[in-house]
Parts: structure tokens; sequence; C-alpha cells
């Protein structure tokens, strides 16, 4: 994502900070978060391809705020807790999203590089502890091959439906949808119909932002693809409706210079778009937008206030992903990752906040 001054949104991020539709909405069930165990007497798998294990190390994040050790409320959200994640796995990073079970554990991201990571966090109490059983696989395209083959990189967002797992893949204009009830993370992807505009997004400005609407909800059967930066007349973020009962285009506000990272709806309807932005004045900015999921329609451009904001006196870094699960409480837990691009001084973050107001 170029800026102004020319300099990409990879160096402006690491310039920064030298100085995961829900689970439970989806149904996706829990063994599915699992590679399949090996038939009695069948040999492990030692294909390029298939899955390997790999050790995620992680270090607690304490507080959210670097300045003031006891707060815990930032806007609508209550911070519960965060982990720096650290591998001596060489493909471990550039973590674009994921999403979570139904009891926020087993988790499916991947990395802006096409490949796969499943796993499971662990918790102590309301706490991350670490991640456990992690595994790691290359996302494999249509004609067997992963994606890489065909110069597919930037996967950028990811969206469930059941066991079908849509990505986004922001420089090709494309999304693939896998099945993991055909081979887990080994599954084929198919590429998705979209609009023609959809074809027309800026360079590394197009979909980041994928949520399927589950049964139950306005514009159920819908995928909502939503772009970066890919700007309308006004200036506003295009955004798309595939598939669906009034499948069109629509737009997202663009306000305060901020780009789309990632979206989740919530059980009751609301959509969270999450946002970032850098300036040379004032660093790095995140924010959630929180907007009513019916007022998502063909033309319309949408908005919401505000819910959450942060900054570089925050613990944050380039946070790409965004999911949401209810614990036996009814607690609504937001999960947040960020994408390190595999670079030294920045870091992988993964953060949980409760959804208080």
């Amino acid at each position: 994502m170029p800026s102004a001054s020319g300099l990409s949104r990879r160096a402006l991020l690491q310039l920064a900070a030298a100085g995961l539709s829900t689970m439970a909405a989806s149904g996706l069930a829990k063994a599915q978060f699992v590679s399949p165990p090996a038939a009695p007497g069948q040999t492990e798998d030692h294909s390029p391809d298939a899955p390997v294990p790999i050790e995620v190390k992680s270090r607690p994040i304490p507080w959210f705020d670097r300045h003031d050790h006891d707060r815990v409320r930032f806007g609508a959200l209550e911070y519960r807790s965060g982990l720096v994640l650290t591998s001596p796995y060489p493909q471990f990073g550039g973590l674009s999203g994921l999403r979570l079970d139904a009891k926020g554990e087993r988790f499916i991201s991947f990395s802006d590089k096409g490949r796969w990571f499943t796993g499971q966090i662990r918790y102590q109490g309301r706490a991350m502890t670490g991640l456990a059983d992690v595994e790691s696989a290359p996302m494999i395209g249509p004609y067997g091959k992963p994606i890489t083959a065909h110069g597919w990189y930037d996967s950028e967002s990811i969206a469930l439906d059941g066991s079908l797992v849509y990505i986004g893949l922001e420089r090709a204009n494309k999304v693939l949808r896998f099945d993991f009830s055909k081979g887990f993370t080994r599954a084929r992807g198919e590429i998705v119909p979209l609009p023609v505009a959809a074809s027309r997004l800026p360079n590394n400005k197009g979909l980041e932002a994928l949520v399927f609407v589950p049964k139950g909800q306005p514009l159920a059967g819908t995928l909502i693809a939503i772009s970066e930066r890919g700007l309308d007349p006004n200036g506003n973020l295009i955004a798309f409706l595939v598939g669906g009962p009034t499948p069109g285009q629509f737009s997202v506000r663009r306000t305060g210079e901020f780009d789309v990272s990632d979206a989740v709806l919530l059980s009751n309807g609301d959509l969270l778009i999450l946002e970032r932005k850098f300036s040379w004045t004032s660093g790095v900015g995140i924010r959630i937008r929180r907007i009513p999921l019916q007022s998502v329609a063909p033309g319309a451009v949408i908005d919401g206030p505000s819910i959450f904001a942060a900054d570089l006196g925050n613990e944050v870094d380039n946070m790409e992903g965004i999911d949401a699960f209810v614990t036996e409480q009814g607690e609504t837990v937001l999960t947040m990752v960020s994408d390190d691009n595999f670079s030294m001084i920045q870091r992988t973050l993964l953060l949980q906040f409760t959804l208080v107001g």
C-alpha cells in the first residue's frame, strides 16, 4: 500500500515499530481443527505439502497500556491477556487473520505467504498462556500445487461457512474456497466467482476482509468482501456482497485515513471492522468500528461509531486479524493477531479483549 511519500505499507509499519464470521456462528466442528489421525498401519506423510508440526514460543503481555499498567478499559473493550509469539520455524510469521472455534481454543490462521497455521490456544483461567499442537502447511491451489506457484501471494482475509474456508488473495484480487472436510489443510482451493469490479481494485489495496453471513442473520448465505483501500468516486472503501439473496456492491465510509484490515460478525448481527492507519505525525493507529448488519445492502454507504482505538502507546503492532467467540459465562471475547511482515523489528501479537460496551 504505497504512501504519499512512496514508501510501502511494510516500510511504514517497520519504521513505526522501530520508534478470528465467528466459529460459534458458523458451527465449524471442533474435529475440523485437528489434522486427521493416521489410519492403523499408515506411514507418516513426508510429502512437501503435508502439515508439519512446529514449535511456537510465547511471552505474556501483562498490560495493554504501556504507561498506565492498571488500566484495563479501552473504549468498549476490556483487556484480558496477550502473547508475543515467536518460532524457530523460518516460515512462521506474517499472520493475516484467524478464526476460532466456539470455545476460543482451536484456531485456523494463515500467513500472507500462502501457508496455513493451525493449533490450539492454551488458557489459565481467562488468560492465554501459549499455543499447542501447532502445524503448518502450504495452501494448495486448484491444480494441486501451492498457490505461490501461481504467483498468488498476499493471502490476507478469511471467512468460514461450516467446513468451507474462504481465503482472499489481495494482490491477485481473488477468493479461494477450501473444503476442510476433504483433507483439512491439504484441501484444494477453488476460485470463487467475483464481480468484475473486484478485479479492478488497486494493486496491494484489494480484498482485505471477508465475512460469511450464517443462517438466521440478514443476508444469510452472503460472503461480504471489503477492500483495504479500493476507493469509490466519493473516496469511500469499495466492498461487495458475493452470492446470497442480494449480491452487489456497496461502500464503507472512510474516515480519519483508516484502511480496513479485517472484519468479524457478532452473533447479535453487528459487524465489527478492524482498521489501521499510519502518519508521520501520529504514527500507527488501530480502530474498531461497529456497524449493524441490516444497514449493509447493494448501493449503501455504511458507517458506524468507533468502539476501540489504540496507538503506539499501547501494545499494538500491524494488527491484521480479528475474531470473536462467546464464553460459557456469556462474555463476547475479541481476539486480534498482528502481521509482523517477517521483520525483526515487528512482533506477532495475540491479544484478547472482552466486549463490554
